[in-house]
């Protein structure tokens, strides 16, 4: 997993609430189990039309947010069903932070675990980001989070929390799979003692 420490990007403002998982990746994604090649399918019943043409008016298909690596919405995002192609979904886009009033609980918990990071704000600091993400091309924040603040085109700060923990695996790149390798030396210093002690566990051959 990347590492995330300091984020400069394009934010796209989404000022929807109740976006459930469904909507950021519909049902018939979800076969691959593969977390690459789903950002094409990134809100694809906002983004394409039946014929698989883009709709203009979404804020993805815009010009001045192709390259959104930010995303700021509304209350309660990513609702809904517990798929973990939802962030699959957002990272393969590009996006790596996303900045809502709230979460679906699940839904951020696997932000961490897929190297996105989801930054709770008061509704009024999200409205103040939301006002500068309709900026289009010059809609940049700075995400750091080792200081925990964002940053306006501006100028202006807002700090928010994240849970130690959650920013020390994120700083470190660490998933689940990458915190249990950190306890690699522990693991095989208990699998030789195991062996020494219950030399009948060992496989033949």
């Amino acid at each position: 997993m990347d590492k995330f420490t300091k984020l400069d990007g394009i934010a796209a403002p989404l000022p929807l609430i109740n976006v459930d998982t469904d909507m950021i990746i519909p049902k018939q994604y979800l076969k691959t189990i593969k977390r690459t090649g789903l950002g094409v399918a990134l809100f694809s019943e906002m983004r394409y039309e039946e014929d698989g043409s883009e709709k203009p008016e979404f804020v993805l298909n815009k010009p001045a947010y192709r390259d959104a690596e930010i995303l700021v919405a509304g209350d309660n995002f990513g609702c809904g069903s517990s798929r973990e192609h939802a962030p699959w979904a957002l990272l393969d886009f590009g996006i790596r932070c996303v900045i809502a009033p709230s979460f679906a609980d699940i839904f951020y918990n696997n932000c961490f675990k897929n190297g996105i990071l989801p930054i709770v704000l008061p509704q009024e600091d999200v409205d103040k980001l939301m006002d500068d993400a309709e900026r289009g091309a010059n809609a940049r924040l700075s995400v750091d989070l080792e200081s925990q603040t964002i940053t306006g085109p501006d100028g202006g700060t807002i700090a928010f929390e994240v849970d130690p923990f959650k920013k020390h695996c994120l700083l470190n790149g660490l998933d689940d799979i990458g915190l249990t390798m950190e306890k690699e030396q522990s693991i095989s210093d208990f699998e030789a003692k195991r062996a020494d002690a219950m030399p009948w566990l060992k496989r033949a051959g």
